[in-house]
């Protein structure tokens, strides 16, 4: 068995400190035609360590597993984790599978202590929901850093 050494290289680099920042990071992927799940890896400075896409879907849903969310961050070292994705249809709101997923990634986080800090949901205009504020926000209500 050959042994391959593990290189981390920060993405960006970037400073997670509000929902604001994570949709302005994945403003590109926003634009996706069909639902895509990714995870931003964060070191303990909630600086962006790697983005992953995890699993991409259909247009209306996507397969999300715990185990695939959490290897790359454990691989990495990382020591917290937002979870993102996309709605195609324009419309940031949480729907019940969404909710549903994100309680099973918060319970696996406990258990792996790797913190799951929110859960963002994007789209093509900008918007975005934030799991941790409990709100949608639009291009004219963002969040402030912070």
């Amino acid at each position: 068995m050959k042994l391959k050494i593990l290189q981390v290289r920060e993405a960006s680099g970037e400073v997670v400190s509000s929902p604001n920042i994570v949709a302005e990071v994945m403003r590109e992927e926003a634009k996706a035609d069909r639902e895509c799940f990714w995870v931003l890896h964060l070191n303990g400075r909630n600086r962006i360590i790697e983005k992953e896409v995890v699993t991409i879907g259909c247009a209306t849903n996507v397969v999300v597993h715990p185990r695939e969310v959490f290897k790359k961050a454990i691989l990495l070292g990382a020591t917290g984790i937002i979870t993102c994705h996309n709605h195609p249809g324009g419309i940031p709101d949480p729907s019940p599978e969404d909710r549903e997923i994100w309680n099973r990634l918060d319970e696996a986080g406990k258990l792996l202590a790797i913190s799951v800090l929110d859960h963002i949901i994007i789209t093509a205009s900008g918007g975005y929901y934030s799991h941790k504020s409990g709100r949608s926000f639009n291009n004219s209500t963002k969040e402030k850093g912070g």
